[in-house]
């Protein structure tokens, strides 16, 4: 069982990658510096779930070739 994750970060995710889609890859630490770059998140832990997402998100569209 994985976590779920709020509406907030989806919403925000899909934001990020539409917006900034080149700057995400599948690599979790990579996108965490790039979140950094493009938006301040002054919470560690919501970046992270942030982050997270962002790197599934990722994986997915990499496998489907979308």
């Amino acid at each position: 069982m994985g976590n779920i994750k709020s509406v907030a970060i989806k919403n925000l995710g899909k934001k990020l990658i539409m917006e900034h889609g080149d700057k995400f890859s599948t690599d979790f630490d990579k996108n965490k510096s790039a979140i950094n770059e493009i938006k301040e998140i002054k919470s560690k832990k919501v970046g992270n779930m942030l982050a997270g997402y962002i790197t599934r998100k990722m994986r997915q569209i990499q496998k489907t070739g979308i």
